[in-house]
């Protein structure tokens, strides 16, 4: 029997939960993120995160024990990377060098962790035993071959937030992965319901800092474009169309106050940053020549502004579609776009 988790993404915005039993959605809910308790992906209390983490949960009678953890994208190191066949203690042990281009301080400072993403002649990893009698080892000796892996590295102080964080909101983490194995869960589940053997997607996460595009060729992560312009520059237009403060801009965005979304102003800003999607998506098809990337779908705060999603699948000319697509009766979930990570970290 399927067991009932809590998906937890923390963003600069909104909190958004997802309780998940089977990959089904039993409830949602969000809060508004105070001002400056995520910072640059790290969260600044434990304890007022945990405390609304708690609060949300109450007010929406959400119950659950176990508990999956987004990590903030800012946070976390992602590379593709192809090894020997090598037992777990021998991968642990190499894993690490794999990020010196990444890491600043001491190594004990970071954790790493991987997923076998292709290669199904090789074994898993966990499965390559390094004990036994020789004779044993000659007659189940592996062929000569690799593994292809996507390793992810982080610091132990963001690992140690969302255990902390959840276990003061009285919850055991279960699961704690990027954003990409969110997406990488709900995609495997698109393509086992379609019977699709393999193809290439990309997710657009409009998001309130950020914007990012992430690319996929079955269930393989194959690169992420990020674009340093989010949901807030809009609310920035809106300040001073309205010659309000940025928190009322910002319910005037998310609310589509006196049809704002079809401002002038804000068309002119949705035209900016579909071209700089489109400089994004041009270079990776330039850095992919044999890319067929033909449909994208779109997520997070930004998913509720029609007419953004509608520019940038004109200027990208590319079919753009709700990432409600890719969740079971998502169509009946309200703003389920906002919760797309929240329910694929459950998956996992």
């Amino acid at each position: 029997m399927a067991k009932t988790i809590l998906g937890v993404d923390i963003g600069h915005d909104q909190l958004k939960l997802a309780l998940v039993r089977g990959g089904h959605v039993l409830k949602t809910a969000s809060a508004p993120m105070p001002e400056n308790l995520l910072r640059d992906g790290h969260i600044t209390s434990r304890e007022s995160m945990a405390e609304l983490l708690r609060s949300t949960m109450k007010e929406y009678g959400i119950r659950a024990n176990r508990a999956a953890f987004v990590l903030p994208s800012e946070t976390v190191f992602l590379k593709n990377i192809t090894m020997p066949l090598m037992t777990v203690e021998q991968l642990e042990y190499n894993l690490p060098f794999e990020f010196n281009d990444y890491i600043t301080g001491e190594l004990k400072d970071y954790v790493f962790d991987y997923a076998v993403i292709s290669n199904p002649e090789a074994p898993n990893p966990a499965e390559a035993k390094s004990e036994g009698t020789a004779e044993a080892e000659a007659e189940t000796e592996p062929p000569e071959t690799t593994m292809e892996l996507m390793a992810v590295g982080t610091t132990r102080e963001v690992l140690e937030d969302a255990q902390v964080v959840t276990r003061k909101s009285g919850l055991r983490l279960a699961i704690t992965a990027p954003a990409v194995s969110a997406y990488i869960a709900l995609l495997r589940a698109r393509r086992a319901e379609l019977g699709v053997a393999s193809e290439e997607y990309a997710i657009l996460d409009l998001g309130y800092k950020e914007i990012r595009m992430y690319m996929f060729k079955g269930d393989r992560h194959v690169a992420t474009r990020v674009l340093e312009i989010g949901m807030s520059s809009l609310d920035g237009v809106l300040e001073e169309a309205f010659g309000v403060d940025m928190h009322l801009a910002h319910t005037y965005l998310m609310t589509n106050y006196e049809n704002c979304h079809h401002r002038e102003e804000c068309m002119a800003a949705y035209e900016n940053i579909a071209v700089e999607l489109m400089r994004a998506l041009n270079f990776y098809r330039f850095s992919n020549p044999s890319s067929a990337l033909s449909d994208m779908w779109f997520c997070g705060g930004g998913a509720v502004i029609q007419p953004l999603a509608e520019t940038i699948g004109e200027m990208l000319n590319i079919q753009l579609h709700s990432a409600d697509e890719l969740v079971i009766d998502g169509e009946k979930i309200e703003e389920c776009n906002s919760y797309v990570q929240a329910i694929g970290i459950t998956m996992g």
